[in-house]
């Protein structure tokens, strides 16, 4: 299949062709065992059909990127999706960028501070801003949080082995926690019991 530079904006709008190529374009093949959108839900833990959404919002954001006066700033999860994008080297550099964006697209992380933190806070903020006026809706929320959420002191993020250790989502702790203080107890009074025998 051919693939043509996307349009611009016309009067601030992506194009509605443009838009429908953007959304079209796949990374390798959907026939081979692992597609891109299924390696990036198993790396992250997402279900399919989240993945395929993520997946759109990136290729929103690249198009982004292209045609914004300011450096665009992604959503967590878009940026997982250009991280993963970034290891099919050959379809970002030869394919994608140049065929599709019309050119580079670098991907630069924070050099930190909190002059940074200031600076990419703004960026979000006008990146959702930016969204809503080339795509004419605001972006999805579950994918595209606010940027207090965004930049929030609290994310704790790690890459986890989960074949080593098990995790579990905090809100799930408060119902585990008491069922097991319960067998601990039932165990603990079993075992008092057959020691007296």
């Amino acid at each position: 299949m051919e693939i043509s530079i996307l349009e611009s904006p016309n009067k601030g709008k992506i194009p509605i062709e443009s838009h429908r190529r953007l959304l079209s374009y796949t990374i390798g093949s959907d026939d081979i065992e692992l597609p891109f959108t299924l390696r990036l839900a198993q790396e992250n833990g997402w279900s399919l059909t989240y993945s395929k959404r993520v997946f759109e919002e990136y290729k929103r954001f690249c198009y982004m990127c292209m045609h914004s006066k300011i450096a665009c700033t992604p959503s967590l999860d878009v940026d997982q999706a250009w991280h993963l994008h970034l290891t099919y080297s050959h379809d970002y550099w030869k394919r994608f960028c140049p065929e599709l964006l019309g050119q580079p697209l670098h991907h630069g992380p924070t050099l930190g501070g909190n002059e940074e933190d200031i600076k990419f806070l703004d960026q979000y903020n006008e990146t959702l801003e930016f969204y809503q006026l080339v795509f004419g809706v605001n972006p999805p929320i579950d994918i595209w949080p606010c940027a207090e959420i965004r930049f929030s002191k609290n994310l704790r993020l790690r890459w986890v082995d989960l074949s080593r250790v098990y995790a579990i989502e905090k809100r799930k702790l408060y119902w585990i926690i008491p069922v097991m203080t319960s067998l601990t107890a039932i165990i603990t009074a079993i075992g008092i019991k057959f020691l007296e025998l």
